[in-house]
C-alpha cells in the first residue's frame, strides 16, 4: 500500500519549512526527503527565493479564519501550481497518484504538493485543523509555530509542551491576580468583622468548676 504522499506530510512539511526556514536550497531539498518525497529536482538558481514565496503564502491559509477564506485562498493556489491527477511509478515507490506535471523544479513540485495536501488535510480531518500556536496570541509571547492537528479528538492548540506550560503559567497567573482583587475589593458590608457576641464573651471570665 503506498501512503498518500499528498496528505500529512505535505502540511507537515510545510509546517517545518515555516517554522525553521532553511538557509539553502540544499536545506530545502534536504527537509523535502525527511518527509519522503524521493524525486530528483531540476537545480535552478532562484530555488530558494521561490520556495519562500510558496511557503509565505501558504501561511497566508494558516491565518484565514474563516473557512471559506481558506477555501479560495487554496483553490486559487491549486489553480497555479496543481494538474490533473496521473497516476506514476518513480523511484521505485509504488503506483501512486501526481497532482502535477512531471519534470517541474523544486518550487513548483512543493507548491502543488503542499496545496493540494493542505486541502485534503482540512477537508479530511476538518477546516479547524491548522493554526498558530495558540500562546503566540498572547501579548508578548514570541511563539508563531503553525499547529497542524492531526489528533484524534481535533482539540491540539500548541505546538510543544513547552508553549501548553507556559500558557497554563499564565492562566494560573491570572487567577491569582483576580483571586487577590476580588478579597481587596469586596464591599464594605460583605468583609468579615466581629461580631458584638464575639466580643462579650471574649472579655468573659473563664468557668471555674467545683472541684
Amino acid at each position: 500500500m503506498h501512503l498518500n504522499p499528498y496528505g500529512e506530510y505535505a502540511v507537515l512539511l510545510a509546517a517545518s519549512l515555516a517554522d525553521d526556514w532553511p538557509a539553502d536550497r540544499d536545506g530545502i531539498e534536504a527537509r523535502a526527503r525527511e518527509f519522503g518525497m524521493t524525486m530528483a529536482f531540476p537545480v535552478a538558481p532562484d530555488d530558494h527565493a521561490r520556495t519562500r514565496r510558496v511557503v509565505d503564502d501558504w501561511l497566508a491559509v494558516v491565518d484565514a479564519d474563516d473557512p471559506g477564506e481558506r477555501a479560495r485562498l487554496l483553490n486559487a493556489q491549486m489553480a497555479a501550481a496543481a494538474a490533473y491527477p496521473r497516476l506514476t511509478d518513480h523511484d521505485g515507490e509504488g503506483w501512486h497518484l501526481h497532482y502535477r506535471d512531471d519534470d517541474q523544479s523544486l518550487p513548483h513540485v512543493l507548491h502543488a504538493v503542499i496545496s493540494v495536501g493542505t486541502a485534503l488535510h482540512l477537508t479530511t480531518r476538518g477546516m479547524h485543523r491548522l493554526r498558530r500556536c495558540e500562546a503566540g496570541t498572547e501579548p508578548g509571547d514570541p511563539c508563531t509555530a503553525v499547529v497542524v492537528d492531526v489528533t484524534r479528538n481535533g482539540r491540539r492548540r500548541y505546538c510543544s509542551v513547552r508553549c501548553a506550560n507556559r500558557a497554563a503559567v499564565r492562566r494560573h497567573r491570572t487567577r491569582a491576580r483576580a483571586g487577590n482583587r476580588a478579597s481587596v475589593d469586596l464591599p464594605r458590608g460583605d468583609q468579615l468583622t466581629e461580631s458584638p457576641a464575639m466580643t462579650v464573651r471574649s472579655r468573659q471570665p473563664p468557668t471555674t468548676v467545683a472541684p
